[in-house]
């Protein structure tokens, strides 16, 4: 009589499920097909993903490269299953960050990490990864799904992003800027991804369920709080190649006080007058709830104002015209001042 034979510990009974990673890769293709642009070149599955430069258009192209998250904006989608908009926060993040070096967006990758591997929220959380990437003109050329048990609890899973955008040499920004030019700054849709530990505490202080109708907004507060980081790419794109722009700034962590320096020239700072745009209701109720004092505000988040563009005394009027024309809601901030940092006229609390 045979001995039974004995079949040994699979991948699968240790966690890691490879049929579930193909059906993930089967399922979100046409989410990535959609993507395509000049200069895709590979399809999704392969060892690495290729992307042509020339095809995209560029003789002399210089690379420039960002990485994000969307911290932990992830603990409500997680907390709440909504994750249908979380990937347009991941390349928002990634190309909102790459425009302001002068850089079309050309492509992006993605890395999804959870302890066990759900096909349909993972698919979710990818398609809102393309529909961001299609909205800024960038190919979504590949990305990594890792399943690993025992680092993340049930149902949490992490993200991360990966952008390459390109230029033409000599076409980087910031450049030029000069006291005297304009600060136009574009409307944000919210808290976009940035402080969102804070956001979280003052939920917890406010009482509030993710479920409970927002104070400030239509809708569930978790939902509204969910609202995706705006995507300026196509919009500054468009100002940069109408001439002026001096420099671009995305508006992210630090807020107002923090990411405007960091295109300002040495020995340039800058004058904004807060009562140039009202303060949208949900950063009035963080504050008020969290009894935040207003200087603690402008550098802990957007305050409505997601991307300031730096332009030329002589073209703010264009400029504006032609971010409103691109459906942009642009205030005229204030100016670029000799000196150093930001300071501010009026109030926004």
């Amino acid at each position: 009589m045979m001995a039974e034979q004995k079949t040994g510990l699979t991948y699968a009974e240790a966690g890691v499920d490879i049929d579930a990673g193909n059906a993930l890769v089967e399922r979100i293709k046409p989410a990535a097909k959609r993507t395509n642009r000049p200069g895709t070149v590979s399809g999704l599955g392969g060892f690495g993903a290729l992307f042509d430069l020339k095809a995209a258009g560029y003789s002399d192209p210089v690379l420039v490269a960002a990485t994000d998250g969307v911290g932990t904006k992830l603990r409500i989608a997680i907390d709440t299953g909504e994750v249908d908009t979380i990937g347009i926060d991941l390349v928002a993040m990634c190309v909102n960050d790459l425009v302001c070096q002068g850089a079309e967006p050309l492509f992006f990758l993605d890395y999804f990490a959870t302890g066990k591997l759900d096909v349909d929220q993972a698919a979710r959380i990818v398609e809102g990864i393309a529909e961001g990437c299609a909205a800024s003109g960038c190919a979504l050329i590949g990305g990594e799904t890792a399943e690993m048990p025992g680092m993340y609890h049930k149902g949490d899973f992490d993200l991360a992003g990966f952008a390459v955008g390109a230029m033409e040499r000599g076409a980087d920004l910031p450049r030029d800027v000069a006291v005297g030019d304009v600060l136009l700054g574009l409307a944000s849709d919210g808290v976009h991804s940035n402080g969102y530990s804070f956001v979280r505490k003052v939920v917890e202080i406010s009482g509030l369920g993710w479920d409970a109708p927002a104070p400030f907004a239509d809708g569930p507060l978790g939902r509204v709080l969910l609202t995706p980081t705006r995507l300026y790419v196509k919009q500054a794109l468009a100002a940069v190649r109408a001439g002026g722009v001096h420099a671009l700034a995305h508006i992210t962590g630090g807020g107002l006080t923090e990411n405007l320096p960091r295109v300002l020239p040495e020995g340039a700072g800058a004058r904004i007058d807060l009562s140039a745009w009202a303060l949208p209701p949900v950063f009035r109720w963080l504050a008020e709830t969290a009894g935040m004092a207003e200087a603690e505000l402008l550098k802990t988040f957007n305050c409505g104002i997601g991307m300031i563009v730096v332009v030329a005394a002589d073209r703010a009027d264009e400029i504006a015209a032609l971010l409103a024309a691109q459906g942009e809601t642009v205030h005229r901030l204030g100016e670029v001042t000799a000196g150093q940092g930001v300071s501010y006229d009026g109030r926004l609390l």
